[in-house]
């Protein structure tokens, strides 16, 4: 049975979040689009293709009059403006107008990708995803949040351009990698730790199932995380104000992945972030030394990292400063309070965020 969430703006309804078990249910989902007799470009990469793309294909021609699909080498280092140029001149060539449409089918690199390119060309066209990694199914492919590396900054370039549909074939999930099943736990445990104290615990007491994959579980597991970015989102859509509390773990997270050139899993680095931020909310009376205990257990029971070798604390500093979520030349980092209730703070210091590294980083 498939699940359905809306995600809303100004009260009014701009785009369901479908979860199903097959891909079968997409032709439905994209005719309700009203895309009969337009084009609709696959954007995936080199990795996803040989798996869903010409089931996607098939079902995707039901409804549309010209499928096209552009197929780019995986990676992260390939999520850059060099990537978005192909597309550009692919679109062109095919003849793409305002009216055609664009589906993303892979993980968040793809659907960053993807959404910028769509958000840019012809001043913006239509696009839809379909997300295959777990964590692209709960995190990027949901709240328009677009965009593209530039040079070894993550993200630098984008633009928020929300799709018209985000339909998860949940299934995709036993083909997953498990190091990449494991990084997209990190955004799940980050739902609950800042929004969801009972669903925290509920990751908890199901990590076995979840480990395993078993379906239902899973499905139930993405459902709740997706309700939880749906509703941030919906009061914050261009991150001004809460949404901004979707980024802990993010400030040192994203300084760490960017100072091993993006070799490690974005969900792993966030979990070592958030992590290491659970430590400076301890320092300041929010957590529990039993909480903080706990919550590196449960990155373990995911197979997630809980150190790092060969980062220096000091470069991991400096390299917050050039950080998107700078508030003048202030940070804005996200503390918990308590299990389930996050906050935005400009207050932290660099010794404060060197204390939470210290917990961290393997010398």
């Amino acid at each position: 049975m498939d699940n359905r969430l809306t995600v809303h703006r100004g009260g009014m309804p701009i785009y369901d979040i479908v979860l199903s078990d097959s891909f079968e249910g997409l032709a439905g989902e994209v005719k309700q689009l009203d895309v009969s007799g337009r084009r609709l470009c696959i954007v995936t990469d080199s990795v996803v293709a040989p798996l869903y793309l010409e089931e996607v294909r098939r079902i995707l021609e039901q409804c549309c009059r010209k499928v096209t699909a552009f197929v780019f080498e995986a990676g992260e280092e390939h999520k850059n403006l060099d990537t978005v140029r192909n597309l550009y001149e692919f679109l062109i060539q095919q003849h793409f107008d305002r009216r055609d449409m664009l589906a993303a089918l892979g993980g968040g690199v793809t659907g960053d990708l993807c959404g910028y390119a769509a958000a840019t060309y012809l001043r913006g066209i239509s696009f839809i995803q379909i997300p295959t990694t777990l964590l692209s199914q709960v995190d990027s492919s949901i709240g328009g949040k677009t965009g593209v590396d530039f040079d070894s900054y993550k993200n630098m370039v984008g633009a928020f351009h929300m799709p018209r549909l985000v339909y998860t074939n949940v299934r995709t999930l036993l083909t997953l990698p498990d190091d990449q099943f494991s990084s997209g736990m990190g955004e799940i445990i980050k739902h609950g730790l800042i929004k969801d104290e009972a669903y925290y615990r509920w990751i908890i007491d199901h990590r076995e199932q979840i480990w395993k994959r078993d379906l239902d579980t899973c499905k139930a597991m993405i459902l709740r995380s997706d309700e939880i970015k749906r509703d941030v989102v919906e009061k914050d859509p261009t991150e001004q104000g809460d949404r901004a509390l979707l980024n802990f773990g993010h400030t040192l997270g994203h300084a760490m992945e960017k100072l091993m050139d993006f070799q490690m899993f974005h969900g792993h680095c966030v979990g070592l972030g958030f992590l290491a931020a659970a430590a400076i909310s301890q320092a300041r009376g929010g957590l529990t030394s039993d909480d903080v205990r706990q919550i590196r257990e449960l990155l373990q029971a995911f197979h997630m990292p809980v150190s790092v070798k060969g980062l220096d604390k000091q470069t991991i500093l400096e390299a917050t400063r050039s950080d998107k979520k700078m508030d003048g030349d202030r940070i804005r980092f996200i503390l918990l309070k308590h299990i389930g209730d996050a906050c935005i703070d400009s207050s932290v210091t660099m010794d404060e965020m060197a204390l939470g590294l210290d917990t961290i980083i393997d010398a």
